[in-house]
């Protein structure tokens, strides 16, 4: 089942209360909460106090959403700040991303060091039952197909798994050649809807996007278990922008089942 829901840092400038009742009203089922703002690497009081504020609204914290980039020591929190923070929070799953570089610019070196990276928090988080995934996103290791699925063959560690987006301005069959590989282990979706025209990208409501999420979603309900359609990059930030994207992606996931 797929259950929608919202990741945090989509409303920067909103508390955790604020974007709570959001939830409530735009009758979505989980947040990811994120690491910069909302909950903060480390600071475990506050991750308590969110994950408990969530619980209460009859909400589920569908991950903790952090800004461990695997393999790098410089400007980055540790993962024992990013798992203690889930623990706390009652995360079931972490988010990291695979490195700070396009593949194309990582050097061999620099991928062993994130491949040795996701090995050693992959078994971390697991001894703490937690689960760990690398976002599919630009300017890492997950930005092509290709590379995503090569870097979770060289991991090879059962508690790694993998997100899933659409990369922007790419067609719809290379998409879903993507999503399609990366099935066996697919946990959550990050769902927006991007169009780019003469090189700018501009944020839509998600119905403009129904005819590729229809295929996304049905392809993403053939993965094992369960996971969350989480939305982000609404336009223009607005919150009532929010709601009538939930209402769609709720809509659309009704169909989908």
């Amino acid at each position: 089942m797929i259950r929608p829901g919202l990741v945090s840092i989509s409303f920067r400038s909103l508390s955790p209360a604020q974007i709570i009742d959001l939830c409530v009203k735009g009758g979505l089922s989980g947040i990811e909460w994120g690491g910069d703002v909302h909950v903060p690497h480390g600071n475990l009081e506050i991750a308590r106090e969110v994950g408990q504020a969530t619980v209460a609204a009859g909400l589920t914290v569908a991950a903790y959403g952090s800004y461990y980039r695997v393999g790098e020591t410089i400007d980055n929190p540790t993962f024992a700040d990013v798992l203690a923070s889930a623990q706390a929070l009652g995360a079931p799953l972490i988010r990291v991303w695979a490195g700070k570089r396009g593949s194309a610019d990582t050097t061999a070196e620099q991928r062993a060091q994130v491949v040795a990276d996701l090995r050693h928090i992959a078994a971390a988080a697991a001894a703490a039952g937690i689960v760990v995934a690398c976002e599919f996103h630009g300017g890492t290791l997950t930005d092509t197909n290709d590379s995503a699925l090569a870097l979770y063959r060289e991991v090879d560690h059962p508690n790694l798994r993998a997100y899933w987006q659409p990369p922007v301005a790419q067609p719809t069959g290379y998409c879903e050649a993507g999503l399609t590989s990366l099935l066996p282990i697919l946990t959550n979706l990050h769902v927006f809807h991007w169009v780019v025209q003469d090189g700018k990208r501009s944020r839509e409501p998600l119905a403009a996007g129904a005819d590729c999420w229809s295929s996304f979603l049905a392809l993403a309900n053939q993965a094992p278990g369960d996971r969350y359609a989480l939305l982000e990059f609404v336009r223009d930030d607005r919150p009532e922008q929010l709601l009538a994207d939930a209402e769609t992606l709720r809509q659309w996931l009704g169909n989908a089942e």
